[in-house]
C-alpha cells in the first residue's frame, strides 16, 4: 500500500510540475454523462449553493481595475477585493467589516505582472487572459477546515455529481526549514469525508502553501484536482478547487507569525470546471466560447475550429481562433470596468493585448476590417446577464475596440512601408537601426508591438539592432521616471498584528468626528474648533507599541478622538500640531494622519516626551485645511459641471486633491474641446458666483441606493455614509420622488467642504492631457491661483495678438523675420508651460501654429530671393568650371544652402562649396557635388575635411552637406576645400 501511495505521489508531482495544456484533440468528449449543464447553470448552482444552504452573503464582483491596490495591474484573484479585511486594515463602519461567511464569482485578468499569461493563450487548450474565479470566504473564523471542506465536497460530488473516484487531493505536508507541521488535519477532514488514501497526497510549500506576497497574511492550503483519465492507466490531473486556510503572516524579516484571525479563502477557475462537467478537454469547447467560435468562423469564413494544438495546427488557424476568441472576452470586460488601451500600465497591457488580437484575426482567419467590433454583442450576449456593467457599456466597447483596430490597421500599414524605405538604404550587412524599430513600436509613434516589427524583419532576411533597441529602451524607462508623479513616501502603519491586538483590547475605532466641527464667523471666515484627547497607544517607526517615547523620537500616536482628516478618499492629510494639556508652550508639529482599520494614525515628532495617558489638545493647520476644503468642494462642483457638459453618462475615474491644486479623472469618449473646458469651468462659476449652501448629513447607506443621479464611485463606503449636497437639503436630495440629484451636485463623500460655493472664488482647469484611450485627466486651482492663471492667459493672448500684427505688417529683411519666427518659438514654449486655462492655452496653440508657418513661409521667401540675388553675383564672378569655391556674406546657414543648391542648378556640372563668414571667427559651411563624380567625392566628406580644418564638425548626405568652424585664416580654409576636392577629381 505505501509502495503504490508513493507510486501515485510521484506521478501527481509530476502532473504537478507539468504545462497545464490538456492533451490531444479538444473535441474528444471523455464522459459518457447525461448533456451538461450551460455555463450559466454552473455559476448559478455555485452561488445558491452557498446563499441557500450554507448562509452565504452574495457579493458582486468587483471591477477588474485594483481598489487603491499598486501592486496589482488588474484584479487576479477573487480575493483581491477582501484584502484590507486579511490585513485588518477594513473600516469599521463599512459593509464590508459585517462580511463573515461570503461567496461570488470575480472577474480576473491574468496579463502583465506576477500572473501573465498572455504569450501561453492560444497555444494550449486552457490558458485565458480573463477568466471567471468562483469563490467562498469565511472571515474571522467563521468556520474553517472542516467545514470549507465539507462544502466543497458536498457541491462537487453531490450537486454537480462528479464521481468521487475522479477527484484527489493535496494538503500541506508541512515546511521543517519554516518550523512548519504537517496539515494533518485537512488530510484526516478529507479521510473522513470518504476519499480514498491512495487519493490524499502531501505536498511542500511550493504546492501547497499560499501567500498573498512576499509579506502579508498566508497560509497551508489544500487543493482538489480532477483526473481527466479516470478508470484505468496513470490519472491526468487538472487543478479544480484551491481552499486556502489563512492563519499566519509572513513579516518582513521572512518569519511567520499567527494571525489574530484566521480566514478561509477558496477559488475555483469556472472555465475549467465548466470543462470538466461538460465532458471536455479543453475550456474552449465549453459553452463559454463555442458562440464566440462560431462568429469567428462566420465573420471569417475560414474553416470550423478543430483544437488542434501545436505541429498538427497547420497555419496557426486553431491558435488564433482562441487567441481572438479570449482577448475579446479580456477587452469587453476590461472596457466596461473602465480600463482602456492606453500607454502605460494597465491600459498598455490592453493595448497590447488588443493588437495581438487584431494580428492573428487579420494575419491568420483574414478577417475583414471591422471584425473584432463585431464579436463584442457575442461576449455580452454570454455574460452580460451575470456582470451587467457589460450591457451598459456595450456601444462604447464596441466604438474603441473597432476604433483601435482601424489605427492599428493603418500603422501596420504606414509601418511596412517604412521598413522597405529603410531596407532600400540599408547595406547587405547592415542591422535594421534600433531607432527606426523603436518608432515604429508601442512605445514609439505607430504602435506596433516589436515582437511583430522583429518578425516582419525576419521574414525579409533582416537582423535588428537588438543592443541598440535595449539602450533606447533604457532611455525611455528613465524618461518614464522622471515624468512620473513623486511617489509619496510611506507613513507610519499600524501592521495586522498591531490592530489584531488594538482588537483583541477592545480599544474602540478612532472618534474623528470633531474634525467636521467648524462653522462660519459673521465675517465670513472659518472657526475651527480645537479637540482634547487622550493618548491611547504610542508606536515606533518600525511599528512597535510602546508605553513612551522620548525626546527627538518620531512616533505614532493613537488617541481616542480627533478632529485631523486622516488622508482618504482622494483629499490629502489635515496637518497640524498638538500639544500637552497644561503645557501649552511646547509643540508637537503632525505633518500626517492615516486611517488603518477605523484607527487614525498622527505621525509626530516629539520635542519632549510622552507617555500613554497623557491629555493632548490638537489643532489643524487652518489654512491647509481651508484649502483642502476649497479643493474639496471644487471638484464636486467640476464633476457636477462635467456631467452637464458632456452628458450624464460621464463617469469619475478619480481624484486627488490638495492645497495646492485639485487632479481630476474622468471617463471621455474623446479629448474635451475648448468649447467644452470653457463650458465646464463657466458651469462652475456660476454654481460659485450663487454662493449655494452645502449641505451634509449621514444617512443609511441603504438610503442612497437607487437615488437618480446619485453619485458613486467604485469604493467601499461606511454605513452610515455621508451625503453632500450643493444647493439642496440632502432629505429633499434623496427623496425617491425628486430629481434633485438630477440637477445639483450629490455625493457621498467623507471628505471636508466647505459650508458655502461662493469660497472657492473661481476654478481654472490648467493642465489636461489622455491618461488612456477614455480616460481624461484635468488639473485645476482655485481662488486667487485661477484668477492668477486667468492673468497669465490675458497677458500670453495680448503677446500673441502682438506677433500677429507684427507678421501681417510682413518684413523685407531675413533677419528680422528670423528674430520674429523666434519670437513665436519663445511664445509656443510659454504657452506650452504657463499656469492657464486650459482651453485659452489650446486655442493659443492653434493660432501660433499657424503664425509659425506663415512666418516659416515668410522667411523661405527672403532667403530665396536672397539666395538667388547671391548666386547671381557668384555666376559672374566665376565663369563655367568644374568647380566654385567661394565666400559669401549670409547670417543664415539656411540662405548659404540654398545659395549652393541655386548654384548647382544653374550649373550642374560644377561641384559647389561656400564658406560664410560671422562674428569672433565663426564659419558657416555648405556644399554639394556634381552629378557624374567619382564615387569617392561625397558632399559629407568634403565638408567634413573643411570644417576639420577648422576645429568644427560636418554633416549631410553624399550628395549635399553643411557644416560650422571656427578661423582667423579663411583663405587656408578655402584652399583646403580647393585642394580636396582637385584630388577627388
Amino acid at each position: 500500500m505505501a509502495a503504490s501511495m508513493a507510486a501515485a505521489a510521484g506521478r501527481l508531482r509530476r502532473a504537478f510540475r507539468r504545462s497545464p495544456l490538456w492533451g490531444g484533440l479538444s473535441r474528444r468528449p471523455f464522459s459518457s454523462e447525461p448533456p451538461p449543464a450551460s455555463a450559466t447553470a454552473v455559476r448559478d448552482a455555485f452561488l445558491s449553493f452557498f446563499r441557500d444552504r450554507h448562509g452565504h452573503r452574495l457579493v458582486p464582483s468587483a471591477s477588474v481595475r485594483p481598489r487603491g491596490d499598486p501592486s496589482l495591474l488588474f484584479v487576479n484573484a477573487g480575493m483581491n477585493q477582501f484584502k484590507p479585511i486579511f490585513l485588518g486594515t477594513v473600516d469599521p463602519r463599512s459593509e464590508m467589516a459585517g462580511f463573515r461567511r461570503v461567496a461570488n464569482s470575480q472577474k480576473c485578468v491574468r496579463a502583465g505582472g506576477r500572473h501573465n499569461d498572455l504569450e501561453d493563450v492560444g497555444r494550449d487548450l486552457s490558458h485565458h487572459t480573463f477568466f471567471e474565479m468562483l469563490g467562498n470566504w469565511a472571515f474571522g473564523g467563521e468556520y474553517f477546515k472542516e467545514e470549507a471542506c465539507r462544502m466543497a465536497w458536498e457541491l462537487l460530488t453531490q450537486v454537480y455529481g462528479i464521481p468521487e473516484d475522479r477527484l484527489w487531493v493535496s494538503y500541506f505536508g508541512g515546511d521543517p526549514k519554516a518550523g512548519l507541521d504537517p496539515d494533518l488535519e485537512s488530510r484526516d477532514i478529507w479521510l473522513s469525508l470518504g476519499v480514498c488514501a491512495s487519493h490524499v497526497l502531501s505536498f511542500g510549500p511550493q504546492e501547497n502553501f499560499w501567500e498573498m506576497g512576499n509579506t502579508g497574511p498566508c497560509g497551508p492550503c489544500t487543493e482538489i484536482h480532477y483526473d481527466l483519465a479516470g478508470r484505468g492507466g496513470a490519472p491526468q490531473l487538472v487543478e479544480l478547487w484551491n481552499l486556502v486556510f489563512i492563519q499566519h503572516n509572513r513579516e518582513a524579516d521572512g518569519s511567520l507569525q499567527p494571525l489574530p484571525q484566521r480566514h478561509v479563502d477558496t477559488g475555483m477557475g469556472l472555465e475549467r470546471l465548466v470543462a470538466v462537467l461538460q465532458g471536455t478537454r479543453s475550456t474552449y469547447d465549453t459553452d463559454l466560447f463555442s458562440p464566440l467560435l462560431d462568429a469567428i468562423q462566420q465573420g471569417c469564413g475560414v474553416p470550423p475550429y478543430l483544437g488542434r494544438v501545436g505541429a498538427a495546427d497547420e497555419g496557426r488557424t486553431d491558435m488564433a481562433y482562441r487567441v481572438v476568441a479570449d482577448h475579446i472576452r479580456t477587452l469587453s470586460v476590461c472596457i466596461a470596468d473602465g480600463v482602456c488601451p492606453g500607454m502605460s500600465g494597465a491600459p498598455l497591457v490592453l493595448r497590447r493585448i488588443l493588437r495581438r488580437a487584431v494580428r492573428f484575426s487579420t494575419e491568420v482567419l483574414r478577417a475583414p476590417p471591422g471584425f473584432l467590433g463585431s464579436l463584442v454583442p457575442v461576449v455580452v450576449e454570454t455574460l452580460g446577464d451575470a456582470y451587467p456593467e457589460l450591457r451598459k457599456h456595450s456601444a462604447q466597447i464596441v466604438n474603441l475596440v473597432s476604433e483601435d483596430e482601424a489605427a492599428f490597421l493603418a500603422s501596420l500599414q504606414r509601418g511596412r512601408h517604412i521598413i522597405d524605405q529603410t531596407l532600400r538604404h540599408l547595406g547587405p550587412s547592415d542591422l535594421f537601426p534600433a531607432e527606426v524599430a523603436w518608432s515604429l513600436s508601442l512605445s514609439g509613434n505607430l504602435g506596433l508591438p516589436l515582437d511583430l516589427v522583429e518578425l516582419m524583419l525576419e521574414e525579409k532576411g533582416v537582423r535588428l539592432d537588438s543592443a541598440g533597441l535595449a539602450r533606447l529602451a533604457q532611455e525611455e524607462a528613465q524618461h518614464r521616471s522622471r515624468q512620473a508623479e513623486p511617489a509619496q513616501e510611506q507613513g507610519l502603519q499600524l501592521n495586522v498584528h498591531a490592530l489584531g491586538e488594538l482588537q483583541r483590547r477592545g480599544v474602540p475605532p478612532t472618534d474623528d468626528s470633531p474634525k467636521y466641527n467648524y462653522s462660519l464667523r459673521p465675517s465670513g471666515g472659518y472657526e475651527f474648533g480645537t479637540c482634547e484627547a487622550q493618548v491611547l497607544q504610542l508606536y515606533t517607526e518600525d511599528g512597535t507599541a510602546v508605553a513612551s517615547v522620548g525626546k527627538g523620537q518620531r512616533c505614532g500616536l493613537l488617541l481616542d478622538k480627533t478632529n485631523f482628516y486622516a488622508e482618504q478618499g482622494g483629499q490629502a492629510s489635515d496637518r497640524g500640531y498638538l500639544v500637552r494639556v497644561g503645557q501649552e508652550d511646547v509643540l508637537f508639529p503632525v505633518p500626517r494622519a492615516q486611517v488603518c482599520g477605523g484607527f487614525i494614525l498622527h505621525e509626530a515628532v516629539a520635542p519632549e516626551g510622552l507617555k500613554v495617558g497623557d491629555q493632548v489638545q490638537l489643532h489643524v493647520d487652518e489654512a491647509w485645511r481651508l484649502g483642502c476644503m476649497e479643493k474639496h468642494t471644487a471638484t464636486h462642483l467640476l464633476n457636477w459641471a462635467l456631467r452637464q457638459t458632456l452628458g450624464p453618462g460621464t463617469e469619475q475615474r478619480g481624484s486627488h486633491l490638495n492645497p495646492e491644486r485639485l487632479r481630476f479623472d474622468v471617463a471621455t469618449q474623446a479629448p474635451l474641446t475648448p468649447e467644452q473646458l470653457r463650458a465646464v469651468e463657466g458651469t462652475v462659476q456660476e454654481a460659485v458666483g450663487q454662493d449655494e449652501a452645502v449641505y451634509m448629513e449621514e444617512v443609511a447607506l441603504a438610503r442612497t441606493a437607487h437615488v437618480p443621479g446619485l453619485r458613486f464611485l467604485d469604493e467601499v463606503y461606511p454605513d452610515p455614509v455621508r451625503v453632500v449636497s450643493v444647493g439642496v437639503p440632502v432629505a429633499e436630495a434623496l427623496d425617491l420622488g425628486s430629481q434633485a440629484a438630477l440637477q445639483t451636485s450629490v455625493e457621498l463623500c467623507c471628505g471636508t467642504h466647505l459650508l458655502r460655493t461662493g469660497a472657492v472664488g473661481d476654478l481654472v482647469i490648467v493642465g489636461e492631457r489622455q491618461l488612456s484611450r477614455g480616460t481624461t485627466r484635468l488639473l485645476a486651482v482655485t481662488g486667487e491661483q485661477a484668477q492668477q492663471a486667468r492673468e497669465v492667459g490675458q497677458a500670453l493672448a495680448q503677446e500673441v495678438g502682438a506677433a500677429a500684427e507684427r507678421l501681417s505688417r510682413g518684413s523685407q529683411d531675413v533677419v528680422e523675420a528670423q528674430r520674429l519666427s523666434k519670437d513665436m518659438g519663445r511664445l509656443t514654449d510659454a504657452v506650452d508651460t504657463a499656469v492657464m486655462p486650459q482651453w485659452q492655452r489650446r486655442e493659443l496653440q492653434a493660432t501660433l501654429k499657424v503664425l509659425q508657418r506663415r512666418a516659416n513661409t515668410a522667411i523661405r521667401k527672403l532667403e530665396t530671393g536672397q539666395a538667388a540675388q547671391k548666386t547671381q553675383e557668384l555666376l559672374r564672378r566665376h565663369s563655367e568650371g568644374p568647380l566654385i569655391v567661394d565666400t559669401v556674406s549670409t547670417e543664415s546657414l539656411s540662405v548659404l544652402v540654398k545659395v549652393v543648391r541655386q548654384l548647382c542648378e544653374r550649373a550642374p556640372r560644377t561641384s559647389v562649396l561656400l564658406l560664410s563668414p560671422q562674428p569672433l571667427g565663426h564659419v558657416l559651411c555648405a556644399c554639394q557635388v556634381a552629378q557624374g563624380t567619382t564615387p569617392a567625392f561625397t558632399a559629407e566628406a568634403w565638408a567634413l575635411a573643411v570644417c576639420s580644418h577648422m576645429g568644427g564638425k560636418a554633416w549631410g548626405s553624399q550628395v549635399v552637406a553643411q557644416g560650422t568652424g571656427t578661423t582667423a585664416d579663411l583663405e587656408a580654409a578655402l584652399r583646403t576645400a580647393r585642394a580636396y576636392a582637385l584630388n577627388q577629381l
